[in-house]
C-alpha cells in the first residue's frame, strides 16, 4: 500500500469513528475539579457527539421533545461545586428527569481500598420545582473487600444559606444506588452528607479564642499541600491529668469537629464549673488533621493517599503522611516533658456510632478494659451516648486508637458517632447537637479522672 492509501485509510477510520463515537450517558454531563479552595471554578468536560443513549438526548433532539407541561424535573439547571469542601463529582440527567450524580473516588496508595461518600453541592433550579437525585459510584473498597457506603447513607442535609441546615431522607435503591427527593424553596440550595464543618469554620473558632489566656495554639507541622497543623491547648499544663483528642483524619466526618468546638467553649465559659474542670485536667486538641481532604471535599485520605487513621503500629512516614508526622513528633516531645496524655480520644463518624476498644495483647490490658468499661458508663450517665462499644472480636489494627496504646502506654479509643440517627434523643444529628455533646464531655472527663485516678 502506498503512503496515500495509507493516509486515505486513516483518515476514513478517523472519520468513522468520530461518527460513531456514543455520548458516555448524558447531554448535560460536567466533571467537578477537587477545589482546595473557594477560588477553583468547576470545569466542563467537552460535549461528545449525539448519540441514541437511554439518557438524555443532544440538545437538538431535545428540542424536538420538548418536556411535557408542568414536569417539575425540568427545573433542574445546574450543580455547583466551586467551593471550599464540594464533593468532586460528575452528573447526567436521565430521561425521567432525575439527576444522576457520579461520586469521585479517593484512592489509598498501593492498595486497591477506595473511598467515596462525601458529597457537598450546590443545586441550582427552578423555585418551587421538585428534583429527584441518584448518588451512585458508591462501591467503595475498605481493608482490600468490596464494601458498597450505600448501606450507610440514610440521611442528607439542606440549606439555602450554607449555615442552617435541615435533615431529609435518602431511599435505598437496587445496585447500591441511594435517591434523595428535594423540594426547591428558593433557586439555590445546598446538599451535603452531614452538617459541613469547613477550614474557615475552624479559622473563625482559633480567631475567636486565641486571645484567651487558657488557650496556647501551637503550629506543629504542615500538610501536604502546605497547610498549617496546629495543636491547641487549654488549661494550664500542670493539672494533675492530662488529655488529648484529635478531630477529622478523614475528611467527610465532620462531627468530631463539632463536637471539640463545643468541649473548648464549655472549658472557657469561666463558670465554677468550668474552672473546676480545668482544675483536674488540661486538653490538647488537633482539630482537623487532614485539612487538605477537607478543602477538597475528599472522603478518606489525605492528598498523598494515606488513611491518617491507619500506620500507627509504625514511626509516621514524613513524606507520605507529614499530618500523623507532626503528630507523633508533638506526642513524643510530650513524653520527654513528662507530659504523656493520660487518655487519648480519636473522633470519626460512621453509621453506627461505637466506641472502638483495642485489644493488643499487651500488659496491663484488663487495666484499661475496666478504664474503658468506665468511660463508656460515664458517656452513657452525662451524654445522649446508648450505641455501646466494639466486642473481643472486633479489631483496630494500626489505629490510633490501638497504636498508642500499644506503642506508647496511652489508654486511647476511635469514638465513632452516628452520622444518621441519634438514639439517645430519636433525632437527626446536627452541628448543635454534636456541639452539645462535646460540652457534656467536659463533665465526663473531669469524673473519669477522678474515677480511674490514671
Amino acid at each position: 500500500m502506498n503512503l496515500f492509501a495509507t493516509w486515505s485509510l486513516r483518515l476514513v477510520v478517523c472519520v468513522a469513528g468520530a461518527l460513531g463515537q456514543t455520548r458516555p450517558a448524558a447531554l448535560e454531563s460536567r466533571l467537578s475539579p477537587r477545589p482546595g479552595s473557594s477560588d477553583l471554578a468547576a470545569l466542563d468536560v467537552p460535549t461528545p457527539a449525539p448519540s441514541t443513549s437511554p439518557l438524555v438526548p443532544a440538545a437538538k433532539n431535545a428540542a424536538a421533545a420538548p418536556p411535557k407541561p408542568g414536569d417539575q424535573h425540568t427545573g433542574f439547571e445546574f450543580i455547583d461545586t466551586s467551593f471550599e469542601n464540594a464533593s468532586p463529582l460528575w452528573y447526567e440527567i436521565a430521561d425521567d428527569g432525575s439527576i444522576q450524580v457520579h461520586l469521585v473516588y479517593d484512592h489509598e496508595r498501593t492498595s486497591p481500598n477506595r473511598a467515596a461518600g462525601h458529597f457537598h453541592f450546590q443545586i441550582q433550579a427552578r423555585t418551587g420545582s421538585k428534583l429527584t437525585i441518584e448518588f451512585k459510584n458508591l462501591d467503595n473498597v475498605y481493608n482490600g473487600r468490596l464494601a458498597s457506603v450505600a448501606n450507610e447513607l440514610k440521611t442528607a442535609v439542606v440549606s439555602e444559606n450554607g449555615r442552617d441546615w435541615s435533615p431529609l431522607p435518602l431511599e435505598g435503591l437496587p445496585e447500591n444506588r441511594v435517591r434523595l427527593t428535594v423540594p426547591m424553596p428558593t433557586s439555590k440550595l445546598f446538599v451535603a452528607r452531614v452538617e459541613p464543618y469547613r477550614l474557615s469554620d475552624l479559622d473563625h473558632l482559633l480567631t475567636a479564642i486565641r486571645g484567651n489566656p487558657l488557650v496556647e495554639i501551637t503550629p506543629v507541622g504542615k500538610t501536604i499541600e502546605g497547610r498549617e497543623l496546629e495543636i491547641v491547648r487549654i488549661g494550664d499544663p500542670k493539672a494533675p491529668y492530662r488529655a488529648f483528642i484529635r478531630a477529622r483524619a478523614h475528611p467527610w466526618e465532620a462531627g468530631g469537629n463539632w463536637v471539640v468546638q463545643g468541649l473548648i467553649h464549655r472549658l472557657l465559659k469561666d463558670d465554677a464549673d468550668a474552672k473546676r474542670f480545668l482544675g483536674c485536667y488540661c486538653l490538647w486538641v488537633m482539630p482537623m488533621a487532614n485539612k487538605d481532604g477537607v478543602a477538597r471535599g475528599l472522603t478518606r485520605f489525605n492528598a498523598a493517599g494515606k488513611d491518617l487513621n491507619r500506620d500507627w503500629d509504625r514511626p509516621s512516614d514524613p513524606q507520605l503522611a507529614p499530618e500523623n508526622d507532626a503528630l507523633e513528633k508533638w506526642l513524643e516531645s510530650m513524653i520527654t516533658a513528662g507530659r504523656r496524655p493520660h487518655l487519648a480520644m480519636e473522633l470519626h463518624n460512621d453509621g453506627s456510632g461505637l466506641l472502638h476498644i483495642s485489644r493488643p495483647p499487651i500488659p496491663g490490658l484488663a487495666r484499661y478494659l475496666e478504664r474503658m468499661a468506665a468511660f463508656e458508663e460515664l458517656l452513657r450517665k452525662h451524654t445522649w451516648f446508648t450505641e455501646g462499644s466494639t466486642k473481643d472480636s472486633s479489631g483496630n489494627a494500626a489505629t490510633l486508637g490501638e497504636g498508642w496504646l500499644e506503642r506508647y502506654g496511652i489508654d486511647a479509643v476511635v469514638h465513632e458517632f452516628n452520622c444518621n440517627w441519634i438514639a439517645g434523643l430519636k433525632d437527626y444529628p446536627t452541628g448543635r447537637r454534636w456541639e452539645n455533646y462535646g460540652e457534656r464531655l467536659a463533665t465526663v472527663l473531669y469524673e473519669y479522672f477522678g474515677t480511674v485516678k490514671p
